[in-house]
């Protein structure tokens, strides 16, 4: 894409297209504070968004400067954009056409969180802020005007479809939730629809299993029957915000000695689906007869299946994201003037200062109100005289002319022509 911004951004990231789990465990950040403050040492601003499926770190600074950094924190197989394709980027993240289930819309809330953290840890400045919020904007207006959210899953409810397929139907099955954080509630949602025979939650804050239990008409059990309920029960969806494993494979094949109830014909089989990032199920739990292991990027089908419905509403958003854009880059170019107004002010701010004290030095017997005055009128000029200049000089600035503003300043503080070239001054 060719680049028209002139306020440097990058973005590095990894996401379920281009990673499998285990390169996504490899590249998270688990001190998020630690990571924005060493970072900030090197950027103006930074937002580090990190999700069970993706990990995006944007900046205000260069893709340069971006890549080192993440090369000097051992991360690898990452991709890197810079300018224009930084802005299309996130647009196209807000509007869940990057996400694993088209259309969704949890990742609005990830980028309000991601913002948060960066401003709760000082590291977000008035471009990110700005960039954020305005992907936001245009990805809730996206949803608004294509309904590509109509119908839309979650990650979570996708888990619960993905085990809906498997078992045929839900209706007298028994299953278990462990975690009740934002995915947890997802899934929990999903379920509560469905004819099951038991729903059971767990979590670490027991209280907080009991309020969303209470919510769906579950049952909230603690952490420590984690194992016994997993034995009733006929899939567990696990994801939590641990970042270690919580369900054991020594633990678990003990609890399944006891699964097996008497009038069983046959031993019945296990679903775990861990949509935990870090992963929530060990590894060789998958090694273990009678359970089926699923994560994240099982839960692809879904995806796929989701985006061939809202194939129409897609194009629809592209077209929005497109038209966007420009006004996206224009915004932000027009921002990008302020530090040649900086100049300006500056130098006009010098001259208001010397002039009203010339004034007021004749006016030795002057009252603080005829001073007051002077100020006032001083200032009112200088805003007045200005603000023309300013208008063209941020129009400069927003249509991709910076060197035209910049001349406009320079007319103005050195008495430079604006409408002599650079070459014709070096014959």
């Amino acid at each position: 894409m060719k680049n028209s911004l002139f306020i440097p951004v990058a973005c590095a990231g990894i996401s379920h297209r281009e990673a499998d789990i285990p390169a996504l465990e490899d590249f998270r950040f688990p001190d998020e504070k630690e990571f924005m403050d060493e970072a900030g040492e090197l950027f103006k601003g930074i937002v580090l968004l990190q999700t069970c499926n993706r990990i995006e770190i944007f900046v205000h600074g260069d893709g340069a400067t971006l890549d080192r950094f993440l090369k000097d924190k051992g991360r690898s197989g990452y991709r890197m954009l810079e300018g224009e394709d930084v802005l299309d980027h996130l647009l196209r993240l807000a509007s869940g056409m990057e996400s694993m289930i088209i259309g969704e819309d949890q990742i609005l809330g990830q980028l309000k969180t991601a913002l948060i953290l960066s401003q709760e840890t000082g590291h977000c400045d008035r471009v990110l802020d700005m960039c954020i919020n305005r992907a936001i904007h245009t990805g809730i207006e996206v949803r608004n005007r294509t309904k590509i959210n109509s119908g839309a899953v979650s990650i979570g409810s996708a888990a619960v479809t993905l085990a809906e397929d498997l078992l045929g139907t839900l209706e007298d099955r028994h299953i278990l939730v462990v975690g009740v954080g934002e995915m947890g509630k997802l899934v929990a949602q999903a379920i509560a629809a469905k004819n099951l025979k038991a729903i059971y939650v767990t979590n670490r804050t027991y209280e907080t299993a009991v309020d969303l239990a209470d919510k769906i008409g579950g049952k909230a059990v603690k952490m420590d029957d984690l194992y016994r309920y997993i034995s009733l029960s006929d899939v567990v969806i696990s994801c939590t915000g641990a970042p270690h494993a919580v369900i054991h494979a020594s633990e678990l094949r003990e609890a399944l000695e006891s699964r097996r109830w008497p009038l069983d014909e046959k031993e019945r089989p296990l679903i775990l689906i861990d949509i935990a990032q870090p992963r929530d199920v060990e590894e060789e739990i998958a090694n273990i007869d009678r359970v089926k292991v699923f994560t994240i990027d099982d839960l692809r089908s879904v995806s796929e299946k989701n985006m061939g419905i809202r194939k129409k509403q897609a194009e629809a958003a592209e077209k929005m994201i497109s038209l966007d854009l420009i006004s996206f880059v224009s915004m932000l170019n027009r921002t990008s003037a302020d530090d040649i107004l900086v100049d300006l002010y500056t130098w006009a701010e010098s001259i208001r200062i010397r002039e009203r004290d010339k004034a007021l030095s004749r006016l030795k017997d002057a009252d603080e109100k005829t001073r007051g005055v002077i100020e006032d009128l001083s200032k009112v000029l200088v805003k007045k005289m200005f603000s023309d200049a300013t208008i063209a000089i941020r129009g400069c600035a927003e249509s991709g002319d910076l060197e035209g503003a910049e001349k406009y300043v320079h007319a103005i503080t050195r008495g430079n022509n604006p409408c002599i070239r650079k070459d014709d001054s070096e014959d």
